[in-house]
């Protein structure tokens, strides 16, 4: 294929959280973009909408008429797509996601990706952030909207390109992790469990496809790494180019300490080989973001930028949507929205709401929605990180039917847990209905995480208009 050539391509599975960005990239490449999906919903509608993207609704061969020059397929597509049929059918090229990445916007750039089982989107965020404020010009690509540019990419034109990485295959017909393709020449590792238990079948698997990685470093090149992992310090053991640690533990290159947590921020000192390299003020919470930052910190250091503007990158940075995002207040209860789908990172977004709202109540909804939560293999492990809240609500598990009753997560099992630890708990069938509950049962002054990788059925929305509708009627008519 004639890479020149290439006028129009067309994106089969376009509504991903990667592929409406990949899009929107294309388009400001002047290429004719088009494609297809099946309910495509915020942030991929709205930023396909604003760019002035179309998309067919539904998958069908005459969508591929006129003929595209290039067809990208997502990740989550399938033989047996009439679309994918039809391609192989009269031999369109075709490319994933991320060879499309690699051939037409990774060359000519210097590769940083950010990968790792927690962390990578806010990380990468970061990292896009503190080289636009030093003025870098980055290219970026970010698994979720970065509020400081209201989007999920950027084509600054300059040296950098910073990716996050995703160890997730890149299509049905290439089944490698997606951050194979990037070819990095520096390398973030924010932590290492299992996960994606729909297609590794254990964490050494994983680990595998890690060690791959890091043998494409270059020698010039780079790894800044969680030191206070084994499985991540055993990862980058036999790697050809330097590598830093980063932690709280004093055996690390980077370290974070005098950490002291305020309603909303965190603020913290950066040393490296005892010499203090930057003090950070973050409006985030949470130990976690302490550990993000720092690997930000140490790769935007590593490449020169100065330290003033590091800093102030750090004040102004305003996160990434869907990452203890308040959706709202009502009834003098506070709706936040997180995505955190991994036992770990569900542990993680408690603490860090305990050290945001000190003192308050703390509920937590989650819905069973990823590959891997679906399935019983972090059912004690998600009972564990749920009983840090004062009262949980659970949704049903999604896509219940594609699991056998052996395979599949119970709710009810985790609530049984949960009411032996003495916590309030209950499992809901629908988002209506934990809604309704949830109206009944908080009270003001309490803090609402609802967690999810989807949609949850607009339980955020839903939950505030039925606070709201509560304030609104008087004390003694309730």
């Amino acid at each position: 294929m004639n890479i020149s050539a290439i006028e129009s391509i067309y994106l089969i599975g376009i509504g991903g959280a990667a592929m409406a960005p990949l899009a929107g990239m294309l388009a400001e490449r002047n290429y004719r973009v088009s494609g297809s999906d099946t309910a495509v919903y915020p942030p991929a509608s709205i930023l396909l909408k604003n760019l002035g993207i179309s998309w067919k609704e539904g998958f069908r061969e005459g969508n591929l008429s006129p003929t595209p020059d290039l067809v990208v397929i997502g990740n989550a597509v399938s033989r047996g797509n009439p679309e994918v049929e039809f391609v192989l059918d009269h031999k369109i090229p075709y490319r994933s996601l991320p060879e499309v990445l690699r051939e037409l916007f990774l060359p000519g750039h210097d590769s940083i990706v950010v990968t790792g089982t927690h962390g990578k989107t806010t990380t990468t965020a970061m990292l896009a952030w503190i080289f636009h404020v030093a003025g870098r010009r980055p290219d970026f690509l970010v698994g979720g909207v970065l509020e400081n540019f209201s989007k999920s990419y950027g084509l600054e034109g300059g040296q950098e390109f910073i990716l996050e990485g995703d160890e997730y295959d890149s299509a049905f017909f290439d089944k490698a992790p997606k951050f194979l393709h990037y070819r990095p020449d520096e390398l973030i590792i924010t932590s290492l469990e299992f996960d994606h238990a729909d297609i590794y079948a254990d964490l050494a698997a994983i680990e595998l496809q890690f060690r791959r990685l890091v043998n494409l470093i270059p020698r010039r090149g780079r790894i800044v790494c969680w030191g206070e992992s084994p499985t991540v310090r055993g990862i980058v053991a036999r790697a050809f180019c330097p590598v830093e640690t980063y932690g709280f533990g004093a055996d690390n290159t980077w370290i974070a300490g005098d950490i002291a947590f305020s309603e909303g921020a965190t603020q913290f000192r950066v040393a490296r080989a005892g010499e203090e390299r930057a003090r950070i003020r973050l409006p985030m919470a949470g130990r976690h973001n302490v550990l993000n930052a720092l690997a930000a910190v140490a790769i935007a250091d590593g490449r020169g930028v100065p330290r003033a503007s590091i800093e102030r990158a750090f004040a102004e940075f305003r996160g990434v949507a869907r990452r203890m995002q308040v959706r709202g207040e009502a009834a003098g209860v506070t709706v936040v929205d997180d995505f955190a789908h991994h036992p770990t990172a569900i542990r993680a977004t408690i603490e860090g709401a305990r050290s945001r709202w000190p003192g308050h109540r703390l509920w937590v909804a989650f819905e069973p929605r990823s590959n891997t939560m679906r399935r019983r293999v972090f059912e004690e492990e998600l009972s564990q990180a749920l009983a840090g809240a004062d009262g949980v609500v659970l949704g049903g598990v999604n896509r219940a039917d594609q699991l056998t009753d052996a395979e599949r997560l119970s709710p009810e099992r985790v609530v049984a847990k949960l009411h032996a630890e003495g916590r309030s708990a209950e499992t809901f069938g629908s988002a209506e209905a934990m809604a309704s509950y949830l109206g009944e049962e908080l009270r003001e002054g309490d803090v609402m995480l609802v967690l999810s990788n989807g949609s949850f059925d607009g339980l955020c929305d839903k939950l505030l208009a039925r606070l709201s509708a509560k304030a609104a009627v008087p004390r003694g008519v309730r």
